[in-house]
């Protein structure tokens, strides 16, 4: 026989008369539980009640994270349930009909019409009684009891045991709210860069703060090199806090490293990101900003799904919001076709990227917000921007979002800062090498045409290192890049002593670099190889 607590059952069974009432409620309502950690006060509540009810098992089943499932946590003589993972469907079963229902249920005579859970009528429980975990009228978990002869449980019964479930619940919550605070904090720490890439000619800044109450949600900025050399941005809020927004944020974030290798088109990344979210993961829903920034940095490619317009601002000039039509969020619609606009960079620009927790208030318009952040955006520094963006649009205030800022700035000097680099003297370095060439060539206004010709030559340079100039042992291989005016100083060093090529037709790297720059100059002596290259830009414009 199943029914509920409240419709009253004969009490000649009960282990307790009305008079103890108060001494079982001031048992579980002890102060000295409060001292307790959570783990320990709900081991000593467990064997409180099996005490006081003169119950044979106690069982607490919590809410998984899908919420369709209660799975059993602790427990004293049902240890199995525990061992063996037990998870309950709501609705299904004597527990999952407490959690559905939200009020206590007894059972008078455990039978398969009534119990799911094979365990309990293994152990030969006979009756049981079971509560809902509830925590501002939210169901987190279900606390039942049972004996191994039959028992009529009563109101009174179920009433101590409810007021058990009550600081169970409390207990619990609290220490999944900080667990789950901590793991997201941890997790938002490991994914976002804990350093931005040194790129040749550009400066990147960025700053990420949680929302109110430091609970951490899905914002998240990312940086990376692309195989072309281009560069790509990205900035995305998944919809939604705490852990589980981390958790999507930290796998939205890898697929689109993962899309970055097989299309450097953001319009297209963006699609194939969205394809993915809709047919794995339909819960989610994400808006994103993907910036690729090309290899010459004069031009940033802008895809977005759902997300705020980035603000440019030019030398001299104020920001000004950039009219980056958005698509729909990831994961709302499917979408057959994203699209992506230019967004010109030259020397002396800023680009910010950001989330809506940077420019959304409660008791203001969207548009204040976006004004007041135009207003903010000068070109300089990248960390100095960073820090007057914040200063003024967040300032002493906390922020009720997250907030995600990220700068890419092109200084606006001279381009006479020199280019430095100490790559070990391997084959895989040269890529590296070439990809900074290829953006400070482009910083100082090299044509594609120079570009090519200047890369190609320092690159055979470098080969010629890593190929003649140490043994097994290695070394490592020294580029300097500088500007003279409009003339290009190149300097590959090495410290290793200079060996013979191996093989036939080779040796022609000399003839190769003397057609492709202006002057080349190699000196060798004891403390190993320096090969000098020059080239005059802009003689053919």
């Amino acid at each position: 026989m199943v029914r509920p607590a409240e419709s009253g059952a004969a009490t000649d069974a009960g282990p307790h008369t009305t008079g103890d009432r108060l001494r079982r409620i001031q048992t579980l309502t002890d102060t000295e539980l409060a001292r307790l950690g959570v783990d320990e006060m709900l081991a000593e509540v467990l064997e409180r009640v099996r005490d006081l009810l003169e119950v044979d098992t106690v069982a607490v089943l919590l809410l998984d994270p899908s919420a369709t499932f209660l799975v059993a946590t602790a427990t004293r003589g049902l240890e199995e349930e525990t061992s063996q993972g037990v998870r309950i469907p709501i609705g299904r079963g004597f527990a999952g009909r407490i959690a559905a229902e939200r009020r206590p249920v007894i059972i008078d005579e455990v039978d398969h019409s009534n119990v799911l859970n094979p365990i309990l009528r293994e152990k030969g429980i006979r009756s049981l009684l079971g509560v809902p975990l509830l925590v501002a009228g939210d169901v987190i978990g279900v606390l039942h009891v049972g004996v191994l002869v039959p028992r009529a449980f009563t109101p009174e019964d179920a009433e101590l045991l409810q007021l058990a479930a009550d600081r169970i619940a409390l207990a619990t919550q609290a220490r999944m709210t900080q667990a789950e605070r901590t793991a997201a904090a941890a997790l938002q720490r490991s994914l976002l860069p804990g350093q931005l890439p040194t790129v040749p000619g550009l400066e990147l800044a960025a700053r990420y703060v949680p929302g109110d109450g430091g609970e951490v949600g899905g914002d998240w900025y990312d940086v990376f090199d692309l195989p072309s050399g281009r560069l790509c941005v990205v900035v995305g809020d998944v919809v939604g806090r705490g852990l589980q927004a981390s958790v999507a944020m930290g796998r939205l974030r890898s697929a689109v490293r993962a899309y970055a290798l097989l299309t450097e088109d953001p319009a297209e990344l963006l699609r194939k990101l969205d394809v993915q979210v809709q047919h794995f993961e339909r819960d989610v829903m994400a808006t994103v900003l993907c910036a690729v920034v090309e290899v010459d940095q004069s031009v940033a490619w802008v895809a977005s799904a759902g997300h705020p317009p980035p603000v440019r601002s030019l030398a001299g000039e104020s920001g000004e919001l950039m009219d980056v039509e958005p698509d729909p969020p990831i994961g709302l619609t499917p979408v057959r076709r994203r699209r992506a606009r230019a967004v010109d960079l030259p020397v002396g620009s800023c680009l910010v990227l950001y989330t809506d927790g940077l420019v959304e208030r409660r008791s203001e318009s969207l548009d204040v917000g976006l004004a007041r952040l135009t207003e903010a955006v000068r070109p300089g520094p990248a960390e100095q921007l960073c820090a007057r963006i914040m200063g003024r649009l967040i300032g002493s205030r906390t922020s009720a979002d997250d907030v995600a800022l990220l700068v890419v700035a092109r200084p606006g000097d001279d381009g006479t800062a020199p280019l430095r680099l100490a790559e070990p003297a391997e084959p895989r370095s040269l890529r590296s090498v070439r990809q900074s060439l290829r953006a400070y060539l482009g910083s100082v206004g090299a044509t594609p045409e120079e570009i090519s010709d200047l890369v190609l030559a320092v690159g055979e340079a470098c080969a010629n290192v890593v190929e003649h100039a140490y043994g097994p042992g290695g070394g490592v291989l020294e580029v300097h890049l500088e500007m003279h005016g409009r003339r290009v100083r190149a300097t590959v060093r090495d410290t290793g002593a200079w060996r013979e090529a191996r093989g036939v037709n080779r040796g022609r790297g000399t003839t190769l670099m003397h057609g492709l720059v202006d002057e080349v100059h190699v000196d060798r002596d004891a403390t190993g190889t320096r090969v000098v290259l020059e080239k005059s830009l802009g003689r053919n414009s």
